[in-house]
């Protein structure tokens, strides 16, 4: 089976940076697109980068110029870096991710991902 693993995360005072990472693990064929989403409680999950297969990026407006996300397509790792962290930015975050992979019955699958989630909190 897939999985989505992150790491990382926890507290910072704001102007802080943080990293969150995220590993993909199981009978992977390839990832597609990888992306960080967030949540805070009572409002829903947005998205803060994404990047495809071939590296290209894009941006919440609300994060551009301070996180930066980069990927690993031989780990199967996604990164976030988080730079002059705003309280603004406390969430759970969440990685996602696109992937083909071998089922069990060695079918060719396609499916979404999403790891369980980590916390970060920026203080101020």
């Amino acid at each position: 089976q897939v999985q989505l693993v992150e790491s990382g995360g926890g507290l910072v005072q704001a102007g802080g940076s943080l990293r969150v990472s995220c590993a993909a693990s199981g009978s992977i064929i390839g990832i597609h697109t990888m992306g960080w989403y967030r949540q805070v409680p009572g409002k829903q999950r947005e998205v803060v980068a994404v990047i495809t297969s071939g590296g290209s990026t894009d941006y919440a407006d609300s994060v551009k110029g301070r996180f930066t996300i980069s990927r690993d397509n031989f780990k199967n790792t996604v990164l976030l870096q988080m730079n002059s962290l705003k309280p603004e930015d406390t969430a759970v975050y969440y990685c996602n991710a696109d992937i083909r992979y071998y089922s069990s019955t060695g079918y060719v699958r396609r499916n979404d991902y999403w790891g369980q989630g980590t916390q970060v909190t920026v203080s101020s």
